[in-house]
């Protein structure tokens, strides 16, 4: 990414923040796991210490947040890397599933332990520069747990091996050009135009990054209402009412789920899979794979999604309510001083993006575990709130509608986010699969 690009996203978390009446809480304040996670709305009052793949997701979650905050593309690539080297690292001691990178050395007397440790320190050293000080505390924690010899020291080796071979694969991805060429709009009605405050649209090569898990030509979708219908006239008119921010129609409910899931997706989810991969006491092969395919799911949710944002290049509602008199539906009005809720993100509309990656997420979820898990769960965008939920699906509907709410998304775009997330979802839930 370019340096100007880069600090307009680091702009964007400062505005995003401030559009949803939020302080952002830095995990890095948590002492232990159980204070980390019970502060995000958990109960783990019953629940063991957690095995090192858990330990080591939530390591990754305290860095992300004030590293690669409102950049959740580059949260997702990370993620899908650390937890396919912590993945490979473990199946190259006991290979139970299939790797992610085959090929990798067997080590059977290895400590699994110091290989989680290993591969998930070389990747976020090399990731996430900036919080080296953090990783590097924690994983001399984690090396002085483990007794010294041949056994850990084999885990190091296989930690790093697998880590290398993951960062390796992945170095020739295309997500270091993502943000190049430059996105230009084009006059006229239906071209996603910048919003303010920006002056940039985020990442538009990123639907040229290499999938982890899926075919990306499997999971296209047929784009954007065309202006003259019926159906598009109806969305702008819903938008425009409840996504205002001064509705009277939106609820104080749903301004809270607008508020709510307008964090990035790669960590809200995170949080979700980390409780249930706890509470279920998975062991840390089963864990590791949980985890990889979660954030398979999410990584390959945004690089379908922005591939289909930026063939489509379809406005963003605050354009199309402004320029409603330009736009051949003789059945919407403009209003040139309307403004959503919260501040619209700056990539196109199509699809929403938030929503692929909630039903991406929750479909893995839903295969690993079943629909009925009831958790409840907190938001880095609106601290002091914790909002429960029966099933993971519960959790994906809520958080694709909050973009509707929020005024940032038409519906169509997020019922099309729905099915391409749920179709990526169930595609990446058959990846790694068991070999004994």
């Amino acid at each position: 990414m370019s340096s100007p690009s880069r600090r307009g996203l680091g702009r964007w978390l400062a505005r995003l923040a401030a559009a949803a009446g939020a302080g952002f809480v830095l995990a890095a304040a948590a002492q232990a796991d159980d204070s980390f996670m019970a502060a995000r709305g958990f109960d783990l009052a019953h629940q063991r210490r957690p095995n090192a793949v858990v330990h080591w997701n939530s390591i990754a979650e305290r860095a992300f947040t004030p590293s690669q905050g409102t950049n959740p593309m580059a949260q997702s690539r990370t993620f899908s890397i650390l937890h396919a080297s912590i993945h490979d690292a473990l199946n190259a001691i006991d290979r139970r599933y299939e790797s992610y990178t085959p090929g990798l050395p067997k080590s059977p007397r290895a400590s699994p332990e110091a290989a989680v440790a290993a591969a998930a320190r070389e990747v976020l050293v090399q990731l996430l520069p900036e919080q080296a000080v953090l990783v590097e505390e924690a994983y001399g924690q984690a090396l002085a747990a483990v007794r010294n010899g041949p056994a850990k020291t084999a885990g190091l080796a296989a930690g790093q091996a697998a880590a290398w071979a993951t960062l390796n694969r992945r170095s020739a991805d295309g997500a270091a050009g993502a943000a190049q060429p430059p996105y230009v709009p084009n006059a006229g009605a239906g071209e996603y135009q910048f919003t303010a405050p920006f002056a940039f649209a985020a990442q538009p090569g990123w639907g040229r990054v290499a999938p982890f898990a899926i075919k990306l030509a499997e999971h296209t979708l047929q784009g954007p209402l065309p202006l003259s219908s019926q159906q598009y006239a109806h969305d702008v008119e819903e938008v425009r009412e409840i996504g205002h921010v001064a509705s009277r129609t939106r609820t104080p409910e749903q301004t809270e789920i607008a508020k709510f899931w307008y964090e990035d997706s790669p960590l809200g989810w995170n949080r979700i899979a980390n409780a249930v991969v706890r509470e279920r006491r998975l062991d840390a092969w089963e864990a590791a794979r949980a985890f990889a395919l979660v954030h398979f799911a999410m990584a390959d949710g945004f690089i379908a999604g922005f591939g289909e944002k930026y063939e489509h290049r379809f406005w963003r509602p605050v354009t199309a309510i402004h320029a409603a008199a330009n736009d051949g539906n003789t059945t919407t009005e403009p209003d040139a001083s309307w403004q959503p809720l919260l501040v619209t993100p700056p990539v196109p509309d199509y699809p929403s993006t938030h929503t692929v990656l909630g039903w991406a997420a929750a479909e893995v979820l839903i295969d690993l575990f079943g629909d009925r898990v009831r958790y409840g769960l907190t938001s880095l965008t609106l601290p002091g709130v914790t909002r429960h939920y029966r099933g993971f699906s519960q959790a994906a509907e809520e958080n694709g509608l909050s973009r509707l709410y929020a005024g940032i998304h038409f519906r169509h775009a997020i019922e099309e986010g729905r099915r391409q997330g749920r179709s990526i979802g169930k595609a990446v839930s058959q990846a790694l699969p068991k070999v004994r």
